[in-house]
């Protein structure tokens, strides 16, 4: 039998409310030691609990400049992915699991361009895209308890669309990962024809993808195109406010089988050594990229993630409650949309397997991520059957 939880007592979240959860609904300790864990992965690893100021004072950094998408090299592209997402939306309806209409599943940020008017073709797919899907800290500790069902992969299959999860450290930096997706790049059948490979690259995923694609050549001619859901690109000022120790608490995670790999994850995601790697490593011309980037209604913000959303917030409430908007973007790509979602509502469907604490903890974790991947890739396999601008 599931623990029942009231609400009452859970809607001011702090870090001891786990603990005060557990005496005042006596919890089993299996349960207690899950919940516990869930406010160390939100709290410790993502810098929600200490009160220094989330960016040091430092002059070692690159010249730095917040411009317009449009004079930072990046392709606005929104009106076609709106089409074509709303299209999958509405073909697919209540079908899907969390299904939301279209205005609901994107944010509407500024001025968008102008709808093509194209038709949308929601047909089986002719280049047969693989989606390689690079996760983000700690997901190799906490998979075996989300213990994901693999919706999204047959969901796309029925389109000729394959998806597949490159499997990276949980709690190493940037180049342990790089070199462990090169090594799963090298090892797929190369392709007789155009590539097919799509790189997706959630949260940190996203930087260890562009530092495999910029330090081995050997990969490019295997990739289609690389994509960022969710990025953090620019680093997350959160990681100024965290420690190594803290993020290896997560080995410690019901079920978890990850270890501490090269104890670079948080170091990587400091956004000083983001930026630092982007100004040293231009990025190849001969991929294409693109970025989708989460941008939540406040109210949209899980309550476990309130915390850190606030913390990010003295920099630009913007956030998804770990990166800020513009932050993960990638330098060059064609922006694709906002998306109506926190960090963890895009990618890990902690509500479809864990339905006590989604409803108490992960408030706002519904998300049609499987409506979303097939109209990335479909947008990818368009946008390839044109030139390179």
């Amino acid at each position: 039998m599931k623990p029942r939880l009231a609400r009452r007592g859970v809607r001011k979240w702090s870090p001891s409310a786990p603990l005060r959860l557990v005496a005042l609904f006596r919890l089993s300790p299996q349960f207690a030691h899950t919940l516990v864990m869930c406010a160390t992965a939100a709290c410790l690893l993502l810098g929600a609990c200490a009160p220094q100021p989330l960016t040091p004072y430092s002059t070692d950094t690159p010249a730095l400049a917040l411009l317009p998408a449009s004079q930072a090299g990046i392709q606005d592209r929104r009106a076609r992915f709106r089409e074509i997402y709303c299209a999958v939306l509405q073909a697919r309806g209540a079908a899907l699991p969390d299904y939301r209409p279209c205005e609901q599943a994107m944010t509407k940020v500024g001025a968008e361009p102008a709808p093509t008017g194209r038709a949308v073709d929601l047909g089986a797919s002719k280049r047969r895209l693989i989606a390689a899907l690079v996760p983000g800290v700690g997901y190799a500790c906490v998979e075996p308890w989300l213990s994901p069902a693999g919706t999204v992969d047959r969901h796309v299959r029925q389109f000729g669309y394959e998806a597949t999860v490159i499997k990276v450290d949980a709690l190493s930096g940037g180049a342990t990962n790089a070199r462990q997706i090169r090594d799963a790049v090298m090892a797929l059948p190369a392709d007789a024809g155009a590539p097919r490979l799509v790189l997706i690259g959630y949260s940190k995923g996203a930087p260890d993808i562009l530092e495999a694609v910029t330090t081995y050549p050997e990969i490019r001619t295997r990739i289609a195109a690389v994509a960022s859901v969710a990025g953090a690109v620019g680093g997350s000022a959160l990681a100024d406010d965290a420690t190594q120790n803290q993020a290896n608490l997560m080995q410690y995670f019901p079920g978890a089988t990850c270890d501490p790999g090269d104890g670079g994850a948080v170091e990587s995601l400091r956004p000083a050594t983001r930026k630092a790697w982007l100004a040293q490593h231009p990025l190849p011309r001969e991929l294409r990229y693109y970025s989708i980037v989460t941008f939540p209604q406040p109210e949209r913000i899980s309550l476990i993630l309130r915390p850190s959303y606030k913390k990010l917030a003295q920099i630009d409430p913007r956030n998804d409650s770990q990166v800020i908007f513009y932050d993960q973007l990638i330098p060059g790509s064609s922006l694709l949309g906002f998306l109506n979602a926190d960090h963890w509502a895009i990618a890990l469907p902690i509500n479809r397997s864990h339905e006590t604490i989604a409803s108490n903890f992960v408030t706002q974790n519904d998300y049609p991520r499987e409506a979303l991947l097939e109209a990335l890739l479909r947008f990818v396999e368009e946008d390839l059957s044109t030139p390179a601008n």
